[in-house]
């Protein structure tokens, strides 16, 4: 198993999971971080931006889990990578963005 689908599966993770807020809040209408807003990533995108940005994280994410290597979900070395991935972005996403939306409990302040 080379190392670099395993690295690919990993930001392929990192990216689909990335894009479940963005799109989600764009096809809500709306306004969510994103990197275009200033500041990056603490200033609102309109609801535009986001359904956008979220597609392009999934277009990429495609790309890195499907089209490079040979990604197979009952591989449990492929599955791990991926997985990793999405708890990786999932986690700094709920840090980051915790605080912004109260998702972050007194005790973690």
């Amino acid at each position: 198993m080379p190392w670099l689908s395993l690295v690919s599966y990993f930001l392929g993770g990192a990216f689909l999971a990335n894009a479940v807020p963005h799109f989600v809040s764009g096809v809500m209408g709306r306004p969510f971080q994103s990197p275009f807003a200033k500041p990056p990533g603490q200033g609102l995108s309109s609801s535009t931006v986001n359904a956008l940005w979220g597609v392009l994280n999934l277009v990429v994410g495609y790309v890195l889990v499907c089209r490079i290597g040979d990604f197979d979900l009952r591989d449990t070395g492929d599955a791990v990578a991926l997985l990793l991935g999405l708890l990786s972005i999932a986690l700094l996403s709920a840090r980051l963005f915790g605080r912004f939306h109260g998702g972050n409990a007194p005790e973690d302040r």
